[in-house]
């Protein structure tokens, strides 16, 4: 009798699994509600933790006591000083020791929509990330202290590019260069109006006090740029040129800065000046580029959010401009003009690909979020693409990035058994203030710049440029297109790797 009860009781037991499994009842179906397959190649939660682990090896400035990164030290200390404002602190944008605000901004802006999309995924990681977003915007507000002024460089680029050290060792001029009304630079002052209007939004509960500061901010640093209008490129260019030249001109900022400050504000009048100069600065605009330059297709996908999730009817044009976007990328789809690699990855770009690469993705998992929330999907030409097309599509970028391509190497140092070993950046490739506590002079650094010796700190996260076109990666310290780093690179990338980690139940 005993033998026979246990039986049934089993038998129901099963029984009762296999109702759990087919009905929503499964307690882990609701990990897996986008339909990936359940087992995962990667580890996007390391990846995760290391994208954003890789800023505070950019940090510049007074270092604080948690640093994390161990092999830097304190640098930049004096920056500002030579005209008595302190502009002390921010990031480094990649392999030298300039800071160029016009990346740095663009930077910030994404870190922080990284947050506003995906923070509430990013479980332990999510103080860090605030902590990177902060150790920009504390700057940018140093940076903007001053009515009509935006401090947009610290360092001459030539001259500092003619050495190779360590940012500790610095001793090239630390130049400060502005943008004001009499050279003005939109496309920098409304980027870092963005960037503060965004960051406001990640630290509104956290930190209100904070967050005012910073849409307030916003606020006077975009009317600057929208009443003296003209490119930085003009004011600065024998400074800011080839380094980060504007070429797509600041309407495209103009109508980012003023959806960042729509988002952040809830003022009318920012959705009055979208919808009375959308057209003009270029919202239909077929160029289908995101990065720390062209800000077009991020503004589209933004305002789609509006009409798609908000239902603001007046944004409807922003639903088709985004899908023409996500049509021109999808292989096989009627506008389709994207080109991918022998082993499948988005190349847009010799020099520092993967920044393209990283935007892509985001935008695609941010507006798959949209189209869901908003039951729509894509039609391009007869074909329609599903948010979970989308999202295919960047978990396919992802994968590669981290080491499903042919050399099977992972363009993120420090994740994965095989990354890059001699990337293009001062700091990680000369000996630490640890190891060698004497200056490096200037030139003394080049030997170490030409040689095949693998870099002697890691600087974990950073992604670089990465392959060209044929999948190929030379992995040489003076292939700066392909073996740089850049913030602008793993800023988008967060986002995109918390929701990975999550709809996998890695977080």
């Amino acid at each position: 009798m005993a033998l026979s009860l246990s039986l049934t009781i089993t038998t129901l037991l099963s029984l009762f699994s296999l109702f759990l499994l087919h009905t929503h009842a499964n307690p882990f179906r609701s990990i897996h509600h986008h339909n990936h397959p359940h087992f995962a190649t990667h580890n996007y939660r390391d990846a995760l933790t290391k994208s954003i682990l890789f800023f505070q090896g950019q940090r510049s400035g007074k270092l604080p006591p948690n640093q994390r990164i161990s092999w830097r030290r304190d640098s930049g200390l004096s920056d500002g000083s030579a005209l008595h404002i302190d502009l002390v602190g921010g990031y480094y944008d990649a392999g030298d020791n300039v800071k160029f605000g016009f990346p740095m901004a663009f930077t910030t802006t994404m870190l922080s929509w990284s947050v506003i999309e995906f923070g509430g995924l990013m479980k332990s990681e999510l103080p860090n990330a605030k902590e990177a977003v902060r150790w920009a915007t504390d700057y940018l507000l140093k940076a903007t202290a001053h009515p009509n002024i935006i401090y947009v460089q610290v360092g001459d680029a030539k001259k500092d590019h003619a050495c190779w050290e360590r940012p500790e060792d610095m001793d090239t001029p630390r130049s400060v260069f502005k943008v004001d009304a009499n050279a003005p630079g939109s496309e920098v002052a409304a980027e870092t109006a963005a960037a503060l209007a965004a960051a406001s939004l990640v630290f509104r509960r956290s930190d209100p006090t904070y967050a005012k500061i910073l849409v307030r901010r916003a606020i006077r640093v975009f009317q600057f740029a929208d009443k003296h209008r003209g490119s930085y490129s003009n004011a600065l260019k024998p400074f800011v040129c080839p380094f980060y030249c504007s070429y797509s001109g600041y309407q495209d900022e103009l109508l980012w800065g003023a959806a960042w400050l729509h988002k952040a504000t809830k003022n009318p009048m920012y959705l009055k000046y979208i919808q009375l100069n959308g057209q003009i600065l270029g919202a239909a605009e077929f160029d289908n580029t995101f990065g720390w330059d062209n800000k077009h297709v991020g503004a589209r996908i933004l305002l789609s959010k509006e009409f798609l999730v908000q239902n603001v009817k007046s944004l409807h044009d922003y639903k088709g401009h985004s899908d023409n976007f996500v049509c021109s990328l999808i292989p096989g789809a009627g506008s389709s003009s994207a080109q991918y690699t022998p082993g499948g990855l988005l190349f847009k770009m010799s020099d520092s690909n993967m920044q393209y690469v990283t935007s892509t993705t985001f935008l695609l998992v941010t507006y798959a979020k949209y189209l869901t929330k908003s039951h729509t999907v894509v039609n391009c030409g007869g074909t329609t693409v599903t948010p979970k097309r989308l999202r295919t599509l960047a978990k396919k970028q992802v994968d590669y990035l981290l080491g499903d391509n042919p050399l099977k190497m992972s363009y993120m140092v420090g994740y994965g058994p095989r990354y890059p070993q001699r990337i293009h950046h001062r700091g990680s490739s000369l000996p630490s203030m640890a190891v060698h506590p004497g200056k490096i002079q200037c030139s003394a650094g080049f030997g170490v710049m030409n040689s095949q010796s693998p870099n002697p700190n890691i600087l974990v996260g950073a992604v670089v440029g990465g392959p060209d076109q044929h999948d190929r990666f030379p992995d040489e310290r003076s292939d700066y297109e392909q073996s740089e780093p850049a913030t602008y690179v793993n800023a988008p990338l967060v986002g995109t790797l918390a929701y990975l980690a999550h709809s996998f139940g890695q977080l």
